[in-house]
């Protein structure tokens, strides 16, 4: 049997650091910190006081009112990011054949926002069971693939993805596999994510996940640096346009890079910490390059997981140590979330487009706030330090691994005819 090409028609994005992707992407190179002290609810009492926001957002400029009321945040921001990669791809409506158009979304926690506002307002309302009619189908985690499906008149399979932080780049090899078995040939896909809030930022202090570098919150997401104290939470999204190389062709469509191959695996070791030796991380990137038909060598960059946890990052680095052996010396590695924070489920999707960028523009973006080595990590890795770094990108991996041992990668190439 063989597989249909799958390239990259549009690009959207939601994130700390741009509202669109020309922005995200001019403030990754130059290496802008999206963290600060949080405006979403008063912070005070929390470990926690600051993430990376969105900022600058007037979400009654995207959606009119009274469909906005109807969507949990993590369901507008898929929208806005949305919105912007179907009118990047520049479909013409009246030839699209919807019965062949998906949506495949993904979410680690979905509508967090509305359950916390309605679990509150129902206990300080005396426990009268007064909810919200829309409080159900903005809850579910589902909704955002759903609103899309409708907005678009997209027909084909539709549905969420959700494994932790690894949600999107599931919801990515998801949708390269509908696409290159035939069964779409087009599909919205990426992911979202608005947890922050008292829950959110509660629940990951209780876990001892987050930094607690009030002091400091914009040098706080530091991978790699020996000082670093934990994940700094973000929000947003991106959604990528995933189509069939013939189709897009046929209709003189902008091709942004080829999409070549995705992998999965399970660490199958603890419900959140990873394995100590990376082993899931490393199966993870053997299962992906194997899928794309590719040699370690043939990676020029990496976009790591690198969230900043002191357990997690040296991990990674093991893994990539192993797998890739002497090339894993010659090749760029960075962590953008040094900048955006972690979105969690919607990590996937905005690091995707980073790396589908870095091979447009030919330039790696940076690790910020490194300021100390760290032994544990071996000083040979390019981890491309506090400055973007040009260089010859043919080939970009992305890896995202989520609670649970949940470990996802995928694969992006310059476009050839």
């Amino acid at each position: 049997m063989s597989f249909k090409r799958v390239v990259i028609t549009g690009m959207g994005a939601l994130t700390p650091i741009g509202n669109d992707v020309a922005t995200y992407w001019k403030n990754l190179v130059a290496g802008v910190s999206g963290a600060a002290p949080i405006t979403r609810f008063d912070a005070e009492r929390f470990r926690t006081r600051f993430a990376c926001e969105v900022k600058g957002l007037d979400i009654h400029d995207y959606i009119p009112r009274q469909e906005a009321r109807k969507m949990d945040p993590f369901t507008q921001y898929a929208v806005i990011a949305t919105d912007e990669a179907m009118k990047d791809a520049g479909f013409d409506a009246d030839t699209l054949d919807l019965d062949k158009a998906g949506v495949i979304w993904g979410s680690g926690i979905g509508g967090l926002k509305t359950f916390e506002d309605e679990v509150l307002n129902f206990s300080d309302g005396g426990r009268n069971p007064r909810f919200n009619p829309f409080f159900i189908p903005k809850m579910i985690a589902d909704s955002a693939s759903g609103v899309l499906s409708i907005r678009y008149g997209f027909r084909g399979p539709t549905f969420i993805t959700v494994s932790a932080c690894a949600s999107a780049t599931n919801a990515l090899i998801d949708a390269y596999n509908y696409i290159r078995l035939g069964m779409m040939n087009v599909c919205i896909s990426g992911g979202s994510e608005a947890a922050i809030t008292n829950a959110g930022v509660g629940g990951f202090n209780a876990l001892k996940a987050l930094s607690e570098n009030n002091e400091s919150p914009e040098t706080a997401s530091r991978p790699y640096d020996k000082d670093r104290d934990g994940f700094v939470l973000g929000e947003g999204g991106a959604a990528l346009i995933l189509e069939e190389y013939e189709h897009a062709k046929a209709r003189g469509a902008k091709i942004y890079a080829e999409m070549i191959g995705g992998g999965m695996s399970s660490d199958a070791y603890h419900i959140t910490a990873p394995h100590p030796e990376g082993r899931g991380a490393y199966m993870v990137m053997k299962n992906t390059l194997e899928n794309a038909g590719l040699k370690p060598e043939d990676i020029d960059y990496i976009n790591t997981h690198g969230t900043s946890t002191p357990i997690g990052d040296p991990q990674e680095i093991k893994a990539i140590e192993k797998f890739f052996g002497e090339h894993a010396y010659n090749m760029n590695i960075s962590s953008t979330k040094s900048m955006t924070g972690h979105l969690l489920g919607g990590a996937g999707a905005i690091e995707a487009a980073a790396c589908i960028m870095a091979i447009q523009d030919q330039i790696i973006p940076p690790t910020i706030n490194h300021f100390t080595d760290d032994p544990e990590i071996n000083p040979r890795l390019n981890l491309t330090f506090n400055t973007a770094q040009k260089r010859k990108v043919d080939i970009a991996l992305s890896n995202t691994f989520g609670f649970g041992g949940h470990n996802a990668s995928v694969i992006f190439k310059r476009f050839e005819e």
